[in-house]
């Protein structure tokens, strides 16, 4: 299994040197490292275990200058190796190197005792018991402490096989399996162009596969991949890896942007975390507090926001809303680091619970419950294993209410691999607790906010039967423009089609009503219509324009034709076209001759209507055509014939 195993101590305690030892590669690389003495940025080697397979290895300055830079390359460990001079024992940096593992959620790991050639065995025995003081209720609380020195190779050996039994012991991360590398370093090579590192934190990537650098969203297409400069086809999770990007110049590229695939990442300029101040910081975080914020690789500022609490006090924990000056990139279950400008060290860690988090507004009435949700999904955060995959997927989309959640979306608010998530979400909707609304996109939202949804609409099917009581139904349109602010298309189809099934809204093409509901007449609007209908049976086969008839009722033209629907829809009129009736009597009368004509014929002319009936082309013409198009007669040049019925 692949694994990253990084340095963590004060400066000057032989981290450097000591990666040396193990391996025979010098990870100071920068001119001013090897005149200094010190290690400044991060390094890189790895070391061969017995079983065949690579460990890589980071090694991380020890300066409280470049703790930044630590925090970079600690982002990718799996396990640590706390160094620490014989000569000089704990020191500033030994705890808040500690600290920061800790925060990162890196669990595992052991101590080495360097420069013992230094100093006297009762003086080594002395440090070990602090080291062991100093350890208890940390998570290297009981781990070993190995004592070495790079100078003589005394202990190495013990080292290297400590090492290779936790690579044979160490458990693999419950990790997303979406495909991340934060840049810790871009260069260009001759021959190769623009070349970025990086520890895989999850996933796997291939070469030749289009790639996306986050947070700017840059396209680029990774040509090839190295494991310890060695080229492979395919990078994993754990692995340290360099990958040749094209389209892109060195100067596009920063430390802490993710390379990634199109698709999986979506950045957002608010986070909701759990944040734990350290029970030693030297400082109470205040509300609004603008801090060193560090995740990945990258290091930037940002504010912290609480909702219940104007100060986290050292040794609390409390859900809090971290904002950004640009929309950022995270998965749930992330961990993150804090610091303080002055005094400049760590103060606080956080772990990610809503990177793509809902309003949190007090105005909008949804807060508390949007905390309680948050404060389960801190639980499921803190619990590991499958047990929780239904429940994490079941809070996530109750979070997420009526904004529709696609899988790659689901895949970053859950933190869950795909085949995990694909089993939760399975479970969820064959008992009814979520329904896949977009099978294209597998995008799902909860049972309970899609029953909301389903109440909303139905309110709003009798507010526009009510707003319009002379309208024999409504548009879905327009349904759906009263309730459905920037819903998702799909959903708001989903939902519909759902009242339908339900029998409780009656559809007619692209016409919804309640079932029951129809035009339906006010008093007046009754009189109106019944002095309308003697007008159209006193008129009989040559009736009134609308219009001339509005004119007679001195009703409104939307009004009038508001009524003439409702006498259609319940047979009192007949519509041959727009704004031409004939009454029911009068077309029946129209209908039993022509029926009769073709008794004795095969065809029926202009001509022979007139001869029928004696009455103006207006009439005739817009007559045979309403036959044709209630399939009454059917047109064969300038003759029609009776369809058989």
């Amino acid at each position: 299994m692949p694994f990253i195993l990084g340095t963590a101590g004060h400066i000057d305690h032989g981290k450097t040197a000591l990666v040396k030892a193990l391996t025979g590669i010098n990870c100071d690389r920068l001119e001013e490292e090897k005149k200094r003495g010190i290690t400044i940025e991060l390094g890189f080697a790895w070391m061969d275990l017995p079983d065949g397979q690579r460990l890589g290895i980071v090694d991380v300055p020890g300066h409280e200058r470049f703790v930044k830079n630590m925090v970079a390359g600690a982002a990718g460990m799996d396990l640590v190796m706390l160094v620490v001079a014989a000569d000089e024992g704990i020191m500033p940096q030994t705890r808040e190197h500690l600290d920061i593992c800790s925060l990162l959620g890196i669990h595992d790991g052991f101590v080495v005792l360097t420069k013992c050639d230094l100093v006297e065995k009762d003086w080594l025995s002395m440090v070990q018991e602090d080291v062991a003081s100093f350890l208890k209720g940390t998570f290297l609380e009981g781990a070993p402490i190995l004592p070495v020195s790079s100078l003589t190779g005394e202990g190495l050996d013990r080292v290297r096989s400590h090492i290779a039994a936790k690579a044979h012991a160490l458990r693999q991360k419950a990790r997303s399996d979406i495909f991340r590398l934060p840049v810790d370093r871009v260069f260009s090579l001759r021959g190769f162009g623009t070349i970025v590192t990086g520890t895989i934190i999850s996933g796997r990537v291939r070469k030749d596969s289009d790639a996306l650098l986050m947070p700017r969203g840059l396209a680029t297409h990774i040509r090839t991949l190295q494991r310890h400069e060695t080229p492979t086809e395919e990078a994993h999770a754990g692995e340290r890896c360099a990958a040749n990007l094209q389209g892109l110049e060195v100067g596009d590229i920063r430390r802490g942007d993710v390379l990634c695939l199109p698709g999986t990442l979506f950045p957002s300029q608010r986070w909701i975390v759990d944040l734990h101040c350290l029970a030693d910081s030297p400082m109470i975080l205040h509300n609004r507090t603008e801090l060193h914020f560090h995740h990945g690789t990258l290091e930037t500022q940002a504010r912290i926001l609480f909702f219940d609490r104007q100060q986290l006090k050292p040794g609390e924990t409390a859900l809090c809303e971290i904002r950004f000056d640009e929309a950022l990139p995270a998965v749930f279950n992330d961990h993150c680091v804090l610091r303080s400008a002055s005094p400049l060290r760590a103060v606080a860690g956080a772990v990610v619970l809503s990177p793509l988090p809902p309003s949190m507004s007090s105005k909008d009435g949804k807060r508390d419950r949007n905390l309680s949700l948050l404060q389960d999904l801190a639980r499921i955060a803190s619990a590991s294993g499958e047990d929780n995959d239904v429940l994490l997927c079941d809070k996530v989309l109750a979070l997420r209410e009526s904004d529709l959640a696609s899988f790659a979306v689901l895949r970053v608010a859950t933190g869950l691999g795909q085949k995990r998530l694909e089993k939760a979400l399975q479970i969820l909707a064959s008992s009814h607790r979520a329904i896949c609304c977009d099978r294209e996109n597998r995008a799902y939202i909860g049972a309970d906010a899609f029953a909301a949804l389903a109440d909303q609409a139905f309110a709003r099917a009798h507010e526009l039967h009510e707003k319009s009581p002379l309208m024999e139904g409504f548009a879905r349109s327009a349904l759906a423009a009263g309730w459905t602010r920037a819903l998702a298309p799909k959903l708001v189809t989903r939902v519909v089609d759902s009242l339908v099934a339900e029998g409780k809204l009656i559809a007619s093409g692209d016409i919804l009503k309640l079932p029951g509901r129809g035009m339906e007449l006010d008093e007046r609007q009754t009189r109106l219509g019944a002095s309308m209908l003697a007008i159209y049976e006193k008129a009989y086969l040559t009736p009134p324009n609308l219009k001339d008839v509005q004119e007679s009722l001195r009703s409104s033209e939307k009004e009038t034709i508001s009524i003439c629907k409702v006498l259609v829809s319940r047979g009192e009129l007949v519509k041959l076209r727009e704004g031409l009736y004939y009454s029911r009597q009068a077309f029946e009368e129209v209908l039993t001759k022509v029926s009769a004509w073709f008794e004795g014929h095969d065809d029926l002319t202009l001509a022979d209507m007139k001869t029928l009936f004696g009455l103006s082309r207006k009439y005739l013409i817009s007559l045979l055509e309403y036959l044709d198009q209630e399939k009454i007669t059917v047109r064969i040049g300038d003759k029609r014939q009776f369809r058989s019925h």
